[in-house]
């Protein structure tokens, strides 16, 4: 997919190179053409106007300083005789020659025009009694034409190279968050598949277990009790995996209001207060009053719940989790610190991961890993920070909002 993702790119950025190649080499080569036949033919009224010698027609006249372009004058006189004038440039006394352009020049009605045959440009005038036609060699102007498109042929293949090279480097670049959103949808797919693998094996186990006679009452209510808990740990699975569905998709709803983010946090923690007392572990709360933020109060909420149960579950027993809540200029900072197995970078970078748990977690078996990572869709949803610390063998889960 990502490979058909990346030619596709290739191919519509040379698409757009070649549109605007063919556009700017198109509009330089009509533009110069234009310009080269507007002073060809401003040189030949020029010379049309200019006064003729009674010189021999082979004698060069002394042509004006703007006229660069080798060109003739053929009057035509009204008895049909022709007479040249002209530089040396060509051979004026060919009678015959001169006859022929004539001719071709006469049967257009058009006042200038070309005679391809001979690279010539002609424009007909006619003033009184007298009419003359003007001729101005074009194989110049050919030939820079033609060293213009040669120089653009030229500079568009070397164009065209250049670009594609960076398409290339484009392609990866702009790829690479898909193909890492790609990975990451084949390993969440991988991890959620081998999580509800397991819970699905034990309750498969238990089901047949039920259906052998052999076993006592009590082993099958033990059995019906084995399902029951293992099924309830599978719905939770499987709605936390629909929760980071729906936030991954955004089709959760924000509700922006004013939150009273020192309350939320004491009213959390009070649920908590008899679980770590169980545990011998006590719970001391810091919070300053009257903090506000904006966002959902709930899912808030359950960003502050996902913390304090993490806490629960890793810190050391016997020990004490500290919850504060600070402001600090436009921010306010939430952190819940506990004393446990310190997190290396690895860990504190990976930890918000999906179905990432660190070894004492994988050894828990309460666990899936998805706590931390919805917590983290949560605060980023709130155009929030979230983050680990670890010093002093305490680790910190802070996370950081703006204040309203």
């Amino acid at each position: 997919m990502l490979k058909r993702l990346r030619i596709k790119f290739i191919a519509v950025v040379m698409s757009i190179v070649t549109v605007l190649f063919i556009v700017i080499f198109g509009l330089v080569l009509h533009l110069t053409k234009q310009n080269i036949e507007r002073e060809s033919i401003q040189m030949m009224r020029t010379l049309a106007f200019r006064p003729h010698t009674s010189a021999p027609m082979h004698k060069p006249d002394k042509m004006p300083e703007n006229i660069r372009l080798p060109f003739f004058t053929v009057n035509i006189e009204e008895s049909g005789e022709l007479t040249a004038f002209g530089g040396d440039y060509y051979d004026l006394t060919d009678k015959e020659l001169l006859q022929e352009l004539v001719d071709a020049a006469d049967e257009s009605s058009k006042e200038s025009g070309i005679i391809p045959e001979y690279d010539l440009r002609y424009m007909k005038f006619e003033n009184g009694h007298r009419r003359f036609i003007v001729f101005a060699d074009i194989s110049s102007e050919k030939a820079m034409i033609n060293g213009l498109i040669r120089n653009m042929v030229i500079i568009g293949l070397i164009g065209y190279a250049v670009f594609f090279l960076i398409s290339l480097f484009l392609a990866k670049w702009v790829t690479k968050p898909v193909e890492k959103t790609w990975n990451e949808q084949k390993q969440f797919i991988a991890d959620a598949s081998h999580e509800l693998k397991t819970p699905l094996t034990v309750i498969m186990t238990n089901a047949e277990m039920m259906t052998d006679k052999s076993y006592s009452e009590s082993d099958r209510n033990g059995f019906a009790k084995n399902i029951l808990s293992t099924s309830k740990r599978m719905r939770g699975l499987v709605e936390s995996l629909l929760e980071l569905a729906r936030l991954d998709k955004n089709r959760s709803r924000i509700k922006h209001e004013s939150v009273d983010a020192s309350r939320l946090i004491n009213d959390s923690i009070l649920p908590f207060e008899p679980l770590f007392y169980e545990n011998g572990m006590e719970l001391e709360a810091d919070i300053d009053t009257g903090i506000n933020v904006e966002g959902d109060m709930e899912k808030l909420r359950q960003v502050v719940n996902i913390l304090l149960d993490n806490a629960l579950k890793y810190s050391d027993p016997a020990d004490k989790v500290t919850v504060r809540l600070k402001r600090h200029g436009s921010e306010c900072i939430l952190s819940v610190s506990g004393r446990g197995t310190p997190l290396s970078k690895d860990e504190r970078e990976n930890i918000f991961k999906r179905f990432y748990r660190v070894d004492q977690a994988r050894n828990d078996g309460q666990s899936y890993g998805l706590g931390l990572s919805i917590a983290d869709s949560i605060i980023r949803e709130h155009n929030g920070k979230i983050w680990a610390e670890s010093a002093d063998e305490y680790n910190t889960f802070i996370v950081s909002l703006q204040v309203y």
